[in-house]
Order: structure tokens, then C-alpha cells, then sequence
């Protein structure tokens, strides 16, 4: 049926790490770790968790050590495991790696334009386009939902992939994607439908 939920997610992106305050690019799953400040950030999801009484029956997360952590944290309070999904690791982003905005305007002029409105075009050469990316992660949510269904998930992830989750579940323009903010340790949930599927609220921090 048209109303019928299949699933629903709540998404939270992993805590802060030293590359955070800088905005930096990073899709290396070793580094950087949860910083103090990282830390705190899902000690507070997990009190919101708790208060709000969210039902969850089952927890997933990047293979990225920062969600590792973080998921660790939030699987001690359901008193749960975690499965980790290959899949929803960040964007490849190449020759990008650990720099700065900044740093990728001066050392590969009119890289960023390209990045912002060719999705793609694999910007940089090496890295992923984030057409492809976006695609990666859709097909990779989209199997959790078809194996879980009827179920309330709790997915621990990154920026980016929250972002394309929003994005291909609202069927808004790929090169939008740079349009949605996300912050460490903040929640997204989205509620999947047959046939479509609903934003029931953003990048929600707790205070």
C-alpha cells in the first residue's frame, strides 16, 4: 500500500575529529579518530536517544574508525551490536585528501567549480564523481531496507553520505547536494514508504 512504511531510519553522523573545525576533505577510514570534542558530540545523541525514547532494532555504521567509535557508543546504550556496511563509506575524493577548501582552490584552480556543478565528472581525476557516489550509497541503503523490513534502524555514517541519503530521498538535483548541511554528532531521520519516502527531520544537534 501507498501509506505503508517500510522502514525507518534514524542517521547519525559520526563525531568530531581534528579534520572537522577545518572542513576537511577525508576518505580515509583509519584517520582521523573521534576528538574529545567528537566524543562529547555522541554522549549527547545518546542522551537524546534516551529521551526521546527512540526504538531502534538495529545498528549500522561506515567501516570508517571515526563511526566505528561512534557507533560503539551509541550499540552500549541499546545494549545492541553493530554490523558494519562497506558501502557507506565517504566519498573517494582522491588528491583532495586531507586538504582544506582553501588548500583545493589554490593548489587545483577551478577544481572546486567543477566539483560543485559537473556531479559527474570525477573531481578530482582519482576521486569518485558524486553522481556515482550518491548512486553507491542509495543502492547500498536501499539493500538494508530490503533486508530489514518493518524495521527502526539506526544507520552511524558521515556528512556526505547523509547528504546523499537526503538527497535521493527527496528526488532533489544531484549537484544539490552540496546545498545540505550536516554537522558532527547531529541525527537525520527518514521514514521509507513504497513509494516514496519522507524527511521527518535534518541535522538535528543536541545542546
Amino acid at each position: 500500500m501507498y501509506f505503508d512504511r517500510k522502514c525507518k531510519i534514524t542517521f547519525i553522523c559520526n563525531g568530531a575529529t581534528i579534520y572537522s573545525e577545518d572542513n576537511r576533505f577525508t576518505d580515509a577510514e583509519s584517520y582521523p579518530p573521534l576528538n574529545d570534542a567528537g566524543q562529547d558530540e555522541i554522549d549527547k545523541i545518546c542522551e537524546y536517544l534516551k529521551n526521546r525514547a527512540v526504538k531502534n532494532d538495529k545498528i549500522f555504521c561506515s567501516p570508517a574508525l571515526r563511526s566505528v567509535q561512534s557507533a560503539a557508543t551509541i550499540a552500549k546504550l541499546f545494549k545492541q551490536d553493530f554490523e558494519i556496511i562497506d558501502d557507506l563509506h565517504p566519498r573517494k575524493c582522491g588528491a583532495f585528501n586531507g586538504l582544506t577548501f582553501e588548500q583545493v582552490d589554490e593548489k587545483f584552480p577551478d577544481a572546486l567549480d567543477k566539483f560543485i556543478n559537473c556531479p559527474d565528472v570525477p573531481v578530482p581525476d582519482d576521486a569518485e564523481s558524486v553522481n556515482d557516489f550518491i548512486n553507491r550509497v542509495d543502492v547500498s541503503i536501499n539493500k538494508i531496507i530490503e533486508n530489514n523490513p518493518g524495521t527502526r534502524l539506526i544507520i552511524v555514517t558521515h556528512k556526505d553520505v547523509i547528504k546523499a541519503a537526503v538527497v535521493s530521498a527527496l528526488k532533489i538535483p544531484y549537484s544539490s547536494i552540496h546545498r545540505i548541511y550536516i554537522k558532527s554528532g547531529s541525527a537525520t531521520q527518514i521514514s521509507y514508504f513504497e513509494k516514496w519516502s519522507s524527511l521527518v527531520y535534518c541535522d538535528y544537534t543536541p545542546m
